[in-house]
């Protein structure tokens, strides 16, 4: 048995629990088949979806002046108007949306691999679900992948009067767990959100999941430690629990 003197660990979960990104990009695969096959676009179906993906990336959602299902529908009436001119096309814009969205939700899988090292953590520490984004959207995504039944809390940053970065998120999750910010250790795969935000609560570690080995800008927040998996945490955490205790 392991003891860690870390007492909770939050995870974020797109692209660090789940490839949202890989599921994401087999949605636009599917909507593009459709566009070739029903509508018979050639080219112009991947422009559609390139235009789309853009959107999402620079998406601005205020919950209350508009619902997401109507944002993204809107996304993809004006990415076909912006390509193929004419007159806005509402009926093929839902189809797209409900498309992508269906094969996307489908493909948001928590690996076997991955449900496994989150049980075996849960016997030593407690598991917290820290997600940014639209209620609708992020809770869509949790059942989807199933991970309720893994995580002793689920916060959703939607729900939230704050979401990530902002310290109160993180004192919330800590209330939460009955645990103090230097017990805990945030996860992601996001510096700007994940890393920041855990350093700005004063987080005992912060760890960056960084799939692609990028280089971070100098000004980017600076994390605790860094992997290419989430799967390396367990190992890092008797790493960082003996450099505690050494230091004690």
């Amino acid at each position: 048995m392991v003891l860690y003197r870390v007492r909770a660990v939050f995870f974020d979960l797109d692209n660090t629990l789940i490839d949202t990104a890989g599921a994401s990009r087999k949605g636009m695969l599917e909507v593009i088949k459709l566009l070739q096959s029903k509508y018979h676009y050639k080219e112009e179906a991947e422009t559609i979806c390139d235009k789309v993906q853009v959107k999402l990336s620079k998406e601005c959602f205020h919950p209350s002046s508009t619902c997401i299902t109507d944002l993204r529908t809107l996304h993809w009436e004006e990415a076909i108007q912006e390509t193929k001119g004419g007159a806005a096309n509402r009926k093929l814009a839902e189809e797209c949306y409900f498309l992508w969205k269906s094969t996307r939700l489908q493909h948001m899988i928590l690996a076997e691999d991955v449900k496994a090292m989150l049980t075996e953590l849960r016997k030593e520490v407690r598991l917290l679900l820290l997600t940014n984004g639209d209620r609708q959207t992020q809770r869509e995504k949790i059942e989807a992948c199933a991970c309720q039944s893994y995580f002793d809390a689920i916060v959703v940053g939607g729900e939230q009067k704050e979401e990530k970065p902002a310290p109160s998120i993180f004192y919330y999750c800590c209330d939460l767990l009955g645990v103090q910010p230097g017990d805990c250790v945030m996860v992601g795969d996001t510096l700007e959100t994940d890393i920041q935000g855990g350093l700005n609560a004063g987080l005992k570690a912060t760890v960056w999941i960084n799939k692609n080995g990028i280089m971070p800008l100098k000004s980017s927040p600076m994390p605790h430690y860094i992997v290419s998996s989430v799967l390396e945490l367990p190992a890092l955490l008797q790493s960082i629990d003996c450099t505690v205790s050494m230091s004690a």
